[in-house]
């Protein structure tokens, strides 16, 4: 099986089951989820989930962020991982927010990027979520699913050439389902050290699956 033909049936498999995936991240508002992915870098969407209602009570909006500081957005925070330079983050990035973007979150991926905390895969993401635009936004489970299943080529070593080699193949409006449905697989049954190939669904199309078989 070829590339094309693995990107067909990876897309005929979620198209069908998994129409409308949805990040897991909970928000209400773009500021929210903007603050989550901030948050979320190595540390599980579940830990997030905990802390972010009594970090959202407490500062509802940019402004409010910004004329904090981070020593009381640590006291929010304290359980997740790198706390005290997402605290900075997230004070500098809402103060940038006012600042510069009259409070409004940015659509687009460079403007995203001037905000502390956020690098090209939070931008994505954001992109991705709120703008509905066709950014891949490569983690950890989009990296190793993409790489495992043969949807990028071996020599795919960075989330740089993941990202571009999956761009290449996905249609424009799939992106931003795909990004969840490779996240999502990754989360559950494609995982880092013990997969669980005796329950996936994939492995009619999978090269990691192949070679094991071998």
């Amino acid at each position: 099986m070829n590339r094309k033909e693995r990107f067909q049936s990876f897309l005929a498999y979620f198209t069908t089951n998994f129409p409308e995936p949805e990040t897991e991240l909970h928000y209400g508002n773009p500021y929210e989820l903007l603050v989550a992915v901030i948050l979320s870098a190595q540390c599980t969407d579940k830990r997030i989930n905990q802390v972010t209602p009594a970090l959202f009570d407490r500062f509802p909006d940019p402004e409010s962020l910004a004329a904090s500081n981070s020593d009381e957005v640590f006291t929010y925070i304290r359980s997740v991982s790198y706390p005290n330079n997402k605290s900075k983050h997230l004070v500098g990035m809402a103060r940038m927010l006012v600042e510069k973007f009259g409070s409004e979150i940015p659509a687009s991926i460079p403007e995203l990027q001037e905000l502390p905390g956020v690098g090209r895969k939070t931008a994505n993401v954001i992109a991705s979520v709120i703008f509905n635009q066709p950014a891949m936004a490569v983690d950890t489970h989009v990296f190793r699913v993409s790489r495992r299943l043969g949807l990028v080529p071996s020599t795919a070593t960075t989330p740089l050439a993941v990202e571009k080699g999956l761009m290449r193949h996905i249609p424009t409006e799939l992106v931003p389902k795909a990004h969840h449905w490779l996240i999502l697989h990754g989360r559950y049954i494609c995982l880092a050290r013990t997969p669980k190939c005796n329950i996936c669904p994939l492995t009619s199309f999978c090269l990691y699956y192949e070679k094991l078989k071998i």
